[in-house]
């Protein structure tokens, strides 16, 4: 296997979770129905702060000299995107899933599933600040989409050339996204909207 075999793989395994993740309900769901463009801020925010905290906690308790500086550049992107922004109070399964990974090749795993979740995220972000008529905003969020494609293509470069368990690897990557859909369903369930049609 390779890493482009694997998320191949993870996307054919997850194409329904991936597809409504890409949906404008995604954002519902962040936001708790609250569909202005501060709380849809306030609710990147909180995945961006969340995405940081996992990945400064992997950097700090990773053997790997190479999977660290990734780790570390993934916080600090995070950082960047976070910048003096206020998050929302929020918690995310996605990453009870990924601060349980432990070693180097789950974590690799891990960072392409995040990514494919994320960059559906970036994706309905850009589209609510285009359909808010701010380009700017929506030129924002699609420039950190690229950011995360980018990482997702490192980790999949790393995985490469040091992964010897491509089963653990691709395990990583769909436990996250599939976590990171349970916690799509539950809260818009809790929201009283139904999760399976897609908008």
């Amino acid at each position: 296997m390779t890493a482009p075999d694997l998320i191949d793989a993870v996307r054919d395994d997850q194409q329904t979770e991936l597809s409504r993740l890409g949906s404008s309900k995604t954002l519902y769901a962040d936001t708790r129905g609250e569909m202005e463009p501060d709380a849809v801020h306030a609710a990147a925010a909180a995945r961006e702060a969340a995405a940081r905290d996992t990945f400064e906690g992997w950097e700090a308790t990773e053997g790997d000299a190479d999977a660290a500086d990734l780790f570390a550049d993934a916080a600090a992107d995070a950082s960047d995107r976070l910048g003096d922004s206020d998050p929302a109070d929020r918690e995310f399964h996605v990453h009870d899933a990924l601060d349980g990974l432990e070693t180097t090749v789950e974590r690799l795993g891990g960072l392409v599933g995040w990514t494919l979740v994320d960059k559906k995220i970036k994706e309905q972000l850009t589209g609510f600040f285009t359909g808010q008529a701010d380009p700017q905003t929506a030129r924002t969020y699609r420039s950190a989409g690229d950011e995360v494609v980018e990482l997702r293509e490192d980790a999949a470069d790393l995985l490469d050339e040091t992964c010897d368990d491509w089963d653990a690897a691709e395990a990583a990557a769909t436990d996250v996204v599939a976590a990171a859909y349970d916690d799509y369903v539950e809260t818009l369930e809790d929201l009283g909207v139904n999760p399976k049609d897609v908008c």
